[in-house]
């Protein structure tokens, strides 16, 4: 018998034996019936998901992108589908709780316009997530993440090393998703330096805005010296007669996003756009908006020990406890009766403080106490600090950032006031109403797409035009409606059990990973 002919009658002896033999799939491949068999067994492949950002939780966080990168990364790998893995730099600032168990891989050389520096690269797997950080001292061993005058050099180094540890790990994603400018580079080298190459020709780029108002603007002389970018490229980054890091992502890769369905539509406008809607609207064919959600299972009132008392939707009487003992953390006097009015922001000007100023003092002359928590402007710091001070027992002001004390506000307090002139999402709203207490919010960005209004049937209070007295008008309904005690029980249980999960979230990057790879 040939070689050929007796091959051949091997893989018929094989084919038959599988045929018989009971069948596993992997993903959404369709399992035959037990009396079947089979023509073709098609077996799905995991899909491979890679985000690139520059901060991620647990590990180091500065704002709501390291809670929508731990948390999305962690949702989407509950999915068998998707083979989901993140990488960030390797920050000092990361806690040692985990770099302990950080496993290092090796290390690589990174070419950068006419450097060529050293990329260590660690290894990390949690919740079926891999991650992988990228140790270069010289750029990453400083205290924070951002706010240094390098910054444009230290992500450009990030997102080369990105496209060079791809070999080295032997990962070629079929979807590269990157997190705002600081990671915009990696979709310009994708479509740039990297196209070319075979390994590289079919990896999907998407580029999500966290916040347009950061854009990762560079003057246009340093666009080969520091970026390692050939100025045949110079059309796709530049604008406005500088570079544009997130013009340029957005120019090249093949769908982008925003955090909310409503600022998906408002960054089209110049007033929220930061000069960057005359390229949303150019491109906005491949533009979508997809609502971030929260961690259910980190953010719970029934299991959260930073509370002085634990409760549910089902149980609402320990947050009484709550409330009460906040109160006397923050020396305001205990009163079960007495509503608190609570912020916890970033204190600028975007955040609506400006329309709080014009009108705190009219919602001081009624049994409310209020309480705000954060750091900023120093000219905020100084107004909330004197306001503490003028209205002793109905305002307290902490100005710091303080994680624990907040979970407590967010559990002690009865409203949450979030009166935003933009927010590209926001997690507070969704974090206060998990709490059991009910938000106050403008109508834009996130805010819009997560809090309904009471009257409609809804979980929070809303209004919609950045107008100081309107906000004040929705307070005094919010108010009026917590004297009904009732009503008001009935409006905090609504509010704690809406869905703000990842699941459903999940599922439209599912849709948008999916669709792209067709």
């Amino acid at each position: 018998m040939s070689t050929t002919k007796k091959r051949t009658k091997e893989l018929e002896t094989i084919a038959e034996q599988e045929a018989k033999a009971p069948v596993e799939a992997v993903g959404t491949a369709e399992v035959p019936a037990a009396d079947e068999t089979p023509a073709e067994l098609t077996v799905e492949v995991k899909k491979k998901i890679l985000f690139v950002a520059s901060e991620a939780a647990p590990f180091i966080a500065t704002g709501g992108l390291a809670e929508v990168i731990g948390s999305l990364s962690k949702a989407l790998a509950k999915n068998d589908r998707f083979d989901v893995r993140v990488i960030i730099p390797l920050y000092q600032d990361i806690k040692k709780e985990f770099r302990k168990d950080f496993k290092f891989i090796g290390n690589i050389f990174v070419p950068l316009s006419w450097r060529n520096q050293y990329c260590g690269i660690f290894e990390y797997s949690v919740d079926n997530v891999t991650y992988y950080f990228v140790d270069n001292e010289y750029y990453f061993k400083r205290p924070g993440c951002y706010g240094y005058y390098d910054d444009g050099e230290r992500f450009a180094f990030f997102c080369r090393s990105v496209m060079e540890i791809l070999g080295f790990i032997n990962f070629y994603p079929d979807v590269l998703h990157c997190h705002d400018w600081q990671a915009a580079l990696a979709a310009l080298y994708l479509k740039t330096i990297y196209c070319f190459r075979p390994e590289y020709q079919f990896i999907r780029a998407v580029f999500t805005i966290h916040n347009i108002e950061y854009q990762g603007k560079y003057s246009l002389d340093i666009l080969e010296d520091l970026f390692g970018i050939s100025y045949r490229f110079q059309y796709l980054v530049e604008y406005d007669r500088c570079i544009n890091l997130m013009k340029g992502a957005i120019e090249c890769c093949e769908r982008f996003s925003t955090v909310s369905p409503t600022y998906a539509g408002e960054i089209k406008d110049p007033y929220y756009a930061h000069g960057l809607d005359q390229i949303v609207r150019r491109n906005e064919f491949k533009l979508c908006g997809i609502l971030n959600g929260i961690d259910p299972d980190y953010y719970d009132p029934a299991t959260d020990k930073s509370l002085f008392a634990n409760y549910s939707a089902d149980d609402l009487a320990p947050k009484a406890a709550c409330k009460e003992e906040l109160q006397r953390m923050l020396n305001l006097p205990v009163k079960a009766d007495t509503p608190i009015i609570a912020m916890i922001t970033r204190l600028v000007s975007h955040k609506g403080l400006d329309l709080v100023k014009e009108v705190i003092e009219q919602v001081l002359r009624q049994d409310v106490q209020f309480v705000i928590l954060g750091t900023g402007d120093a000219s905020y710091e100084a107004y909330f600090s004197e306001l503490a001070r003028r209205y002793q027992g109905k305002v307290a002001t902490v100005i710091t950032f303080n994680s624990d004390l907040s979970r407590k506000i967010y559990s002690g307090a009865d409203l949450f006031l979030m009166p935003s002139k933009s927010e590209p999402c926001g997690l507070s709203q969704m974090i206060a109403s998990r709490y059991g207490t009910v938000a106050i919010v403008r109508e834009t960005g996130g805010l819009r797409d997560s809090i309904t209004p009471y009257g409609a049937g809804g979980n929070g209070f809303t209004f919609h035009d950045y107008n100081a007295h309107d906000m004040l008008y929705v307070i005094n309904e919010a108010l009026g409606v917590y004297r009904k005690k009732d009503e008001w029980q009935a409006l905090v249980k609504k509010a704690m059990r809406t869905d703000f999960s990842w699941a459903t979230s999940a599922k439209y990057y599912e849709g948008l990973y999916l669709g792209m790879l067709k």
